[in-house]
């Protein structure tokens, strides 16, 4: 919990306190009958604090969280995790990749390779590749067809990861043929 969460929270409990306190010493009912209400009370606000505290999760999961893509224009809103996500088709499968503005070039992870047709036991793992979990083996490729909605790009250099990898990287081979890469508002903006 954030100092911040923690204040709301302090200070939510103490105006229901004040409001039950207020409640009990101005009633005039009989004890069984202001526990009852008493609880019914706590109920309602402990439901209040709880919707007020979903509340966030559930804007998160309404807003827009998919790419706006047009003929040269790719918008790409920022994740919940604070990154950039972007489902491209290769060789007609979707793949879901981490846009990764540090990798040099697309990487797949062994898994994303097979589904699109490599079979990572006959790739030569002959490349070395030094990433933030240090020296991994890599097998370069060549990703016959890629399209990103109406872009379509032929041809891609990429490679695949022999080590373990959460998620296939979107990396600067297919980035740079882009014109422009900007990010503006939470959003990735990649125009051609």
């Amino acid at each position: 919990m954030t100092g911040d969460q923690t204040a709301s929270f302090i200070f939510l409990a103490l105006l229901g306190v004040a409001i039950l306190g207020s409640y009990i010493a101005h009633s005039r009912l009989k004890g069984s009958q202001m526990l009852q209400q008493a609880m019914i009370w706590v109920l309602i606000f402990v439901g209040a604090i709880a919707a007020a505290g979903l509340w966030q999760d559930m804007k998160g999961d309404l807003t827009l969280t998919q790419a706006t893509i047009s003929d040269n224009m790719v918008e790409v809103p920022r994740g919940r995790d604070g990154h950039f996500h972007l489902d491209l088709q290769i060789n007609g499968v979707t793949v879901p990749f981490l846009v990764d503005t540090g990798a040099t070039q697309v990487v797949l992870t062994r898994a994303d390779a097979a589904r699109v047709g490599l079979d990572p036991a006959e790739l030569n793992f002959i490349g070395t590749a030094f990433t933030a979990n240090g020296e991994v083996r890599i097998a370069p490729v060549v990703l016959e067809r890629v399209t990103l909605g109406p872009i379509e790009d032929r041809n891609l250099r990429a490679t695949v990861n022999s080590g373990q990898m959460e998620q296939s990287l979107l990396g600067m081979t297919y980035l740079n043929r882009f014109e422009r890469i900007e990010i503006q508002n939470d959003r990735l903006v990649l125009t051609r």
